[in-house]
């Protein structure tokens, strides 16, 4: 119990430095950023990829790809935040008045673990593991890592409940991916050349651009 403590307080100090980096700038565009609408351009992007390089497949991965997200949901929310019931920095008494928050979101009552970070991982990675391209992956990793880290920002996750969302959203992405190969062995990308990238990446440049126009 004492190491729990211990390991609580550095989550809280660590939480306090973070979330006390903060201007209106990135405000505005941390909260962009965390909106889960404002991504369905990229999530198309990754959809058109997996059309244009598996065809009939794409079916197949795509509903990998939604389970693998769903589940890793369902565990954070559904099941571990319940279990654990660990306020969020947000609704935590204790630390009234200490925690900047944006557009008054506090978010649920429960924290750990994050559903957000899980889900962004569970795209990242299973995508990174379909695709295996470097520069798709190193991408979709970052935008994993800043949509996680938005969440300390808005002040209603704990960097603890991050990297609990994170271990969730792999594990559920390597889970449905291995699966997916099992059944369909094609599937399988031996870092071989994926057509349509230029897409992705110019509605991923796009989007960053457009929250960082909105945000001044």
């Amino acid at each position: 119990m004492e190491t729990i403590n211990q390991l609580s307080t550095v989550d809280t100090n660590i939480f306090l430095f973070l979330n006390g980096l903060h201007n209106a700038f990135f405000d505005r565009f941390m909260f962009l950023t965390s909106e889960k609408l404002t991504w369905i351009p990229l999530y198309a992007a990754i959809l058109f990829l997996f059309v244009k390089n598996y065809g009939t497949k794409a079916f197949w991965l795509a509903i990998a790809l939604i389970l693998s997200v769903v589940v890793a949901d369902q565990i954070a929310s559904g099941i571990i935040k319940n279990v654990v019931e660990r306020l969020r920095p947000s609704r935590d008494w204790s630390l009234n008045g200490l925690v900047h928050t944006v557009n008054g979101e506090r978010g649920g009552r429960y924290g750990f673990v994050s559903s957000h970070a899980a889900n962004m991982f569970a795209v990242a990675v299973f995508t990174s593991m379909v695709f295996r391209q470097r520069i798709y992956s190193a991408l979709i990793l970052i935008w994993a890592v800043i949509v996680s880290y938005s969440r300390i920002y808005l002040g209603v996750h704990y960097p603890g409940d991050i990297l609990g969302g994170i271990i969730v959203g792999i594990f559920s992405a390597l889970f449905f991916y291995f699966l997916l190969i099992k059944i369909f062995p094609k599937i399988k990308n031996n870092e071989q050349k994926i057509k349509g990238l230029p897409v992705f990446y110019f509605v991923y440049a796009a989007t960053w651009i457009m929250f960082a126009i909105f945000s001044f």
